[in-house]
């Protein structure tokens, strides 16, 4: 079978899936039917995940410089100018990317069957959870930039309706909008972008396109403002959907939707299509120099300031989603500085032990019977033993503790933006500071959700009895809710007692242990070798370098991640209340709890300055533009004339005969004086 079938055969099974769910689960009826869509459903990505597999090992029986596999089922538009068409790329890039996404994605349609059991949404969220993985493959498997915005296009609608998916909750439905809206800013970016290059290109094609640009087309003596432009609109797309600051205060909000998707969201979809945008596009970015120290600086500047605001938020999944945030700022440095093999190095091994993480807080949260707040957690080591360990296994990967995967592929990253010599060397040591930021809120979280005095609900856990709320209530406000569509269903799973959801966490702890020994960062090249025919042009991939620098990077980084450990232990285990005591005694402690609290006032200032001026511009123009000239004047004077002219007929078709024949005989006595004048 062809590499590129196998490409269109990752497409098609969870499109599949998505109509197979959406509309064929009903004959069965009842539970029997919601079982069904979520095996489906599953059964979809899982065969997505085969093809990608056939289309890795098809991949490779090719020479590596016929690598980059172009298929097109059909010209979408063909004209003058213009070679739009239905066609997907299958390379190393493209194959390394479905791999990652089915995977995973498979894993977190399992967890979602027992999690989402008794929703009364629950094949309705099958079909969107299949449409998001569709929309993320299409993305990725584009081999043109019509084909790359409509999968861009789509995975922000997948994302709004999942984000939104319980309805009835307004906290829900605002994040869905908010996060919409911010990623159609991304959007626009990327079809402008695009616009600066098919300006000069003269094509879609992403290979055509880099052809043109090395060969030219964009000239040859500095940067041009053409490309300049393109690629920092590349970057505007590439920062909002991967939330990169300033464009990152829906992901936080994004948490409203359960908690797979909040896995989906953060593992294997969306936030990594910014990554993956800059490595796809590296022979445009490479011409910019200017641009790539945008990106670089932009993902060292969010690594950091996510690991702050993780520090000080009390929701166990917006501590998590902080931390996607500042991870997402590793990528993004890496790729940006060139350090392409090492970037998507992490964001594989990333996706393993984020995606744990959320799991094992939505079993934290099952027990919890919805409630999310650290303040409300406590002792539940000793309940959830399962969840517990896959919580401290993610934990050591995120933190970057020999020998688990994050310690392997975070240290690449920085040891290649070490290698870069110059100003790179600020972003080198930040990274090492969000290192130790990262080890601090990742074990606060643990120590506050396991360690300490058994809450009431670890209690009952213990005694055999998951705990049942009498009343569900919205995490974020208190107000209370149903169980009918709309809002969460009745059922609240843990993983010890869910099998679905246990096979599904075990084999992510699994890949968060051993995923890092794929490669160890200028030890070996696995990754470096397999990529390395997608950047085959690029002048600053990886090269096979043995550097001393390795040793000590990786020994600062385990000692960071170690100290932050220590020190998380000593505050919230060792001696609770040290946190409120440095934040209500020291004047310097309220005022940096009070920023990262409030997430550096980010949304502060975008609603005053955008979105206060933008609702006043609108009312403006409704109020005097659209009122006094539009409704007035454009649309009010050519009907006054009408209602005028049609006035005055009406008032001459009074029905008299006399009066007809008398205006007849002024006619003709007109008539006749203006042919006497002529004359």
């Amino acid at each position: 079978m062809a590499t590129t079938t196998y490409g269109w055969l990752v497409l098609l099974f969870p499109l599949l899936g998505t109509l197979a769910v959406g509309l064929g689960y009903r004959p069965l009826g009842g539970r029997a039917s919601n079982r069904a869509a979520g095996w489906i459903g599953t059964a979809a990505i899982f065969l997505a995940f085969l093809a990608a597999l056939g289309a890795l090992i098809s991949l490779q029986g090719h020479p590596p410089e016929h690598r980059q596999l172009v298929s097109s089922l059909w010209n979408y538009a063909a004209t003058v100018g213009l070679d739009a068409q239905m066609s997907i790329l299958v390379d190393p890039l493209s194959v390394f990317m479905i791999l990652v996404v089915t995977g995973v994605s498979t894993l977190i349609h399992l967890y979602s069957i027992s999690y989402m059991e008794g929703d009364r949404g629950f094949a309705r969220y099958f079909s969107y959870l299949n449409f998001f993985v569709f929309s993320m493959l299409l993305l990725v498997l584009a081999g043109n930039f019509l084909l790359l915005i409509v999968g861009w296009a789509f995975v922000g609608a997948a994302s709004y309706l999942l984000i939104s998916f319980w309805y009835r909750r307004t906290t829900a439905t605002r994040a869905g909008i908010k996060a919409f809206v911010i990623n159609v800013v991304g959007d626009v970016g990327l079809v402008l972008g695009t616009y600066f290059i098919f300006k000069h290109t003269g094509t879609l094609d992403f290979l055509k396109s880099f052809h043109a640009a090395g060969a030219g087309a964009f000239g040859h003596g500095g940067e041009n403002g053409d490309l300049v432009a393109g690629c920092v609109l590349l970057l505007v797309a590439a920062f909002a959907k991967s939330a990169q600051i300033p464009l990152h205060t829906w992901l936080p909000d994004a948490m409203e939707g359960p908690t797979p998707v909040s896995a989906l969201i953060h593992a294997a979809t969306m936030v990594t299509a910014g990554v993956y945008l800059i490595a796809r596009m590296h022979p445009l970015f490479e011409l910019v120099p200017s641009a790539q120290d945008v990106g670089a600086i932009v993902g060292a500047g969010t690594l950091l300031i996510a690991g702050t605001i993780g520090l000080a938020q009390t929701d166990i999944k917006r501590v998590i989603a902080y931390s996607t945030m500042s991870q997402i700022g590793y990528m993004i440095m890496g790729v940006s500085v060139g350090a392409y093999a090492a970037g998507l190095f992490h964001l594989m091994t990333h996706a393993f032990f984020k995606a744990l993480l959320f799991m094992a807080a939505g079993s934290i949260i099952g027990a919890m019977a919805g409630e999310q707040s650290l303040d409300r957690m406590g002792g539940f080591r000793k309940a959830m033993p399962f969840t517990y360990g896959c919580f401290v296994i993610g934990g050591l990967a995120l933190s970057g503790v020999p020998p688990f995967s994050g310690f392997f592929s975070k240290d690449d990253i920085l040891l290649v933006t070490a290698e870069r010599g110059g100003w790179h060397w600020a972003l080198y040591v930040m990274g090492y500071v969000g290192a130790l930021l990262t080890a601090v809120y990742t074990f606060r979280m643990i120590f506050r959700a396991f360690h300490g005095e058994p809450v009431a609900e670890a209690r009952e856990l213990e005694a055999g009895h998951p705990h049942h709320a009498e009343v569900g209530r919205n995490p974020a406000t208190g107000e209370e809710e149903d169980s009918d569509v709309g809002f969460p269903g009745p059922i609240h799973a843990i993983a010890e007692r869910a099998l679905p959801m246990r096979v599904a966490m075990g084999v992510l702890a699994l890949g968060a242990v051993g995923a890092g020994l794929v490669q160890i960062p200028k030890v070996d090249f696995v990754i470096d070798d397999f990529l390395r025919p997608s950047f085959a042009g690029s002048k600053l991939y990886e090269p096979h370098t043995r550097n001393g620098l390795l040793v000590f990077g990786l020994a600062l980084g385990t000692l960071l991640a170690l100290i932050g450990i220590a020190l998380a232990h000593r505050v919230w285990v060792a001696r609770p209340g040290t946190a409120t005591a440095i934040r209500t005694r020291t004047r310097a402690g309220r005022a940096l709890h009070e920023l990262f609290v409030n997430k550096w006032y980010f949304d502060e200032l975008i609603e005053l300055l955008v979105v206060r001026p933008g609702v006043a511009a609108g009312g403006f123009a409704r109020d005097t533009f659209e009122r006094l000239f539009v409704e007035e004047t454009l649309i009010g004077g050519p009907t006054g004339l009408v209602r005028a002219g049609s006035a005055a007929v009406r008032a001459a078709q009074s029905g008299f005969v006399r009066y007809y024949a008398a205006l007849l005989v002024l006619g003709v006595t007109g008539v006749g004086f203006y042919f006497l004048l002529q004359s």
